[in-house]
This record gives C-alpha cells, sequence and structure tokens, in this order.
C-alpha cells in the first residue's frame, strides 16, 4: 500500500479541540466497559442472580461491539465521519442512560447489548477521525492524546463512578454517564470537523470484500488483536489477586489505580512523542520487553505494602499501555482513507473479540485455593508474555509488507507542504 494520502489539515486550535472532544468520547466508553466488574457485588444482590449470569452480563457488552463493529464495516465509510460519530454516540448516551433506568436484568442486558454495539462503533469512528485530521509524523502524539482517555477513566471515571453507586446505588454511575455523554455530544458538535469523507460510489459487499482480503490489512488485524489479549488475560485478576494474595485492602485499591493512573498519563504524552520519532516496531519491542518484567514480578508476589502493590500497578500500566500508541499507530497507518472507516471498525470488532477470548482462556489457568488465594497467575503470566512476543511478531510482519507504517514520519518542509 502506497504513500499516505492527504489529510484534513485543520488549524492547531481547531486540531487540539477535535482530539480533545475525541478523547472525551474515548472516556465515557471506556468508563462504560470498566465500571461493570466493580458492581457486580450490587447487581447479584439487587437482580437475584448468579455470577455466571453476571459474567454473561459483563460479556454481552464486548459482544454487541463486536457483531456491531463488522456490520459497520459495510456501511460506515458511506457517512461523513462527524455525522456518523454524532448519531452512534447519541445512540450510546441513550443506552447508557436505560442501563440507569432498567428494572429488571433481562431489561438491563437488553440496554448493554445496546450500549455496546452504538459505543464499539463510535470507538472506531474516533480511531478514523484521527488519522483523518492527523498527518503521519504527528499521528503517534495525537494517537496518545486521545488514548489518554483510558488512565483519566482509571483516574477519574472508575472511581467516581463506584463513589456514586456506593452513595446512591448501582444506578448512579450510569445516570453520571449519560450525563457525560450528553456534555460530550454538544461538545463534539461544535468541536468536530465536517470532513467529506463519504464514498457515493460506495458498494458495501466489495467494500467489505477489499478491507478484509488486502494482505496488509490481514497483517494490521493481527497486530490488532493480539496487542489487546495479553491484557485481555490479566487485567481481570489484578484486582483480586491484590486482595486474595498481596493482602491490600479492597478499601485500599482505588490508591493503587490512582497512582497507576497519574503514572500512564504521563508516560502516553512521552511515548506518543517518542512514537512520531522513533521506528514503532523498535519502540513496541523495547516497551513489549519492559513488559515482560513486570509482568514476571507482578504474577509472583505474595502479601506486600501498599507502597509496592501502588508502584507494581503504576509499572504495569505504564508498560502495558505504552505498547498500545505505536502498535496501534502502525495499524492505522496500513488504511488508505477510503477504506479507513470501514477498516477501524473491521479492527475494532476483531479487538473486542480477541479480547473476550484471552478473558476466558484465562479462567482456565486461575483458580482459588483452600486459604482463598489465586493459583495459577505464573502460569497465566508465561500465557502473557507469549501474547507480548507474538505481537512483536505480527508488527514485524505487518512491516515487512508496508515499510511505511513504521517509520519515523518524516516531517515536511515548508518547500514540500507548499507544492
Amino acid at each position: 500500500m502506497s504513500g499516505e494520502p492527504p489529510h484534513h489539515a485543520l488549524t492547531p486550535r481547531r486540531e487540539l479541540a477535535t482530539l480533545l472532544a475525541l478523547g472525551a468520547v474515548q472516556f465515557t466508553h471506556i468508563v462504560d466497559f470498566m465500571i461493570m466488574m466493580p458492581l457486580g457485588s450490587q447487581l447479584m444482590r439487587q437482580f437475584g442472580i448468579t455470577p455466571a449470569q453476571f459474567t454473561l452480563l459483563v460479556g454481552a457488552y464486548g459482544l454487541a461491539a463486536g457483531i456491531s463493529g463488522l456490520a459497520g464495516g459495510f456501511v460506515l465509510d458511506r457517512y461523513d465521519r462527524k455525522r456518523a460519530l454524532l448519531i452512534l454516540y447519541a445512540g450510546f448516551g441513550l443506552s447508557t442512560l436505560a442501563c440507569g433506568l432498567a428494572p429488571t436484568h433481562h431489561t438491563l442486558m437488553a440496554a448493554r447489548i445496546a450500549a455496546g454495539a452504538f459505543g464499539g462503533l463510535a470507538g472506531s469512528m474516533v480511531s478514523a477521525m484521527v488519522a483523518d485530521v492527523i498527518p503521519p509524523e504527528r499521528r503517534g502524539r495525537a494517537m496518545s492524546v486521545v488514548m489518554g482517555a483510558f488512565p483519566v477513566a482509571s483516574v477519574l471515571g472508575v472511581p467516581a463512578g463506584l463513589k456514586l453507586a456506593s452513595e446512591f446505588g448501582w444506578h448512579a454511575p450510569f445516570f453520571f454517564l449519560a450525563a457525560c455523554s450528553a456534555a460530550n455530544l454538544l461538545l463534539a458538535s461544535w468541536a468536530l470537523p465536517h470532513l467529506a469523507t463519504a464514498r457515493h460510489d460506495h458498494e458495501p459487499l466489495r467494500q467489505m470484500r477489499e478491507i478484509v482480503t488486502h494482505g496488509v490489512h490481514l497483517r494490521a488485524f493481527a497486530v490488532g488483536a493480539v496487542l489487546v489479549m495479553a491484557g485481555g488475560c490479566l487485567v481481570p485478576f489484578i484486582a483480586p489477586s491484590m486482595v486474595a494474595n498481596m493482602n491490600i485492602g479492597e478499601d485500599e485499591l482505588w490508591k493503587a489505580y490512582l497512582v497507576g493512573g497519574v503514572c500512564t498519563f504521563f508516560s502516553m504524552l512521552i511515548v506518543g512523542r517518542l512514537t512520531d520519532r522513533v521506528d514503532k516496531l523498535g519502540l513496541l519491542t523495547w516497551m513489549s520487553a519492559a513488559s515482560v518484567g513486570v509482568v514476571l514480578v507482578l504474577v509472583r508476589l505474595g502479601p506486600s505494602p501498599l507502597w509496592l502493590a501502588c508502584a507494581i500497578m503504576a509499572l504495569f500500566m505504564v508498560t502495558m499501555s505504552s505498547r498500545f500508541t505505536p502498535a496501534m499507530t502502525m495499524v492505522t497507518n496500513a488504511v488508505e482513507a477510503r477504506y479507513r472507516g470501514g477498516f477501524m471498525s473491521v479492527n475494532a470488532a476483531f479487538q473486542q473479540a480477541a479480547s473476550a477470548v484471552a478473558s476466558m482462556l484465562a479462567g482456565k489457568f486461575v483458580t482459588a485455593d483452600a486459604a482463598g488465594r489465586l493459583a495459577g497467575l505464573p502460569l497465566l503470566g508465561y500465557v502473557a508474555i507469549g501474547f507480548f512476543v507474538l505481537t512483536v511478531l505480527c508488527a514485524m510482519a505487518l512491516r515487512a509488507a508496508a515499510p511505511h507504517v513504521s517509520a519515523p514520519a518524516k516531517i515536511p518542509q515548508p518547500a514540500e507542504a507548499a507544492a
């Protein structure tokens, strides 16, 4: 796939406003996904459901996002990015409001399916818009700004949601997210530029065939899928292992997430700048190697002081998140603008499915012993390390097929820009 097509140039101020608006959309999407697990005890008590039923309630979001992502691959490039994002995000906000209003387990399930379907598609539009408006030489930095929604969600969103749930009940976090979504919708309608990206000659079946059969696209999908699998198998057991194995009180977990989120916020800004200046595959390799070291320590920790738990959480979140910026920049660089909306939608679907598969795989390795400690974590750590290595290998294959996706971006000279 040859060079990058022209992007939609914006003024620096409008560019920043666009990235902040897109980051705000991602923030609510991430918090909505993350908030369900800590609400488990309240929801099981409220609706009288079993842990297995609650697992289905959590998994419904990702499953719906994956299915809608595949469907979106057929049609999203038919519409302008801003219009598509605003409609999808409005659907996400209404679905989140419906979650808070749900009177039964089954209505909550239906609302979560709708939220996942709309939220997954909106998230893919966010990634597509970043590539539409940011030139390659600054795309890594831009991706780090938008992806900064994850540490902000960890530091502010999830703790605030849990506090609201403890004070006002499980409904409150969803009402909070619905209110944030309404405010973000107004912000996005003002800040996001109108991009003439709609393809009037769009043929859905041909579009999807070209997306899923192109060799470079397939390599990019592989990178995106295995990238999330390491986190997908480890992250669900981080908080439980801190309580069961490290003897950290449940009322102190927020401190570890706070420290980790703050460190990740600043590290992602640094990694974003590095992504634009160095070879992306090399940066991904170094960050993956650092993740290996952290995981080998994390899965073997026994009773530990709170300061050590905060430190290891910070290292885990920093190294894991630092893999995403160079890897996702490579994935975004791998597609032409005319395929971008559908491509990012399909990629999001594959990532959701891969994360779900990794979570189910992790459950095969981890058990609770007679003392309540989680056993099998070291073996699960080796599985995660395998995914680290596989991510680098897939990225090497992608760079071999399309060298431009990994190379340091060429900074255009004034004469070149004028030409």
